[in-house]
């Protein structure tokens, strides 16, 4: 897996999109574009999460520090 950022991974993902709109892809082009989209959106999501659950550490942590 390559270490691109969220917003990296974003961007591929829209850039992916405007391929798929070309009227002249192939339908071939068209599968591996679609899967290699997928990919990125999946990988992109796993980074939204591992970043909440941080965030859930961080607010546990300093809920801890209050009491």
């Amino acid at each position: 897996m390559e270490n691109k950022t969220f917003e990296e991974k974003l961007s591929h993902s829209k850039e992916l999109l405007q391929k798929l709109m070309d009227p002249e892809i192939t339908l071939e082009d068209a599968l591996k574009t679609y899967q290699e989209g997928l990919k990125e959106i999946e990988e992109a999501q796993k980074l939204l999460e591992e970043a909440k659950a941080k965030i859930e550490i961080i607010n546990q942590q300093e809920q801890e520090n209050v009491r």
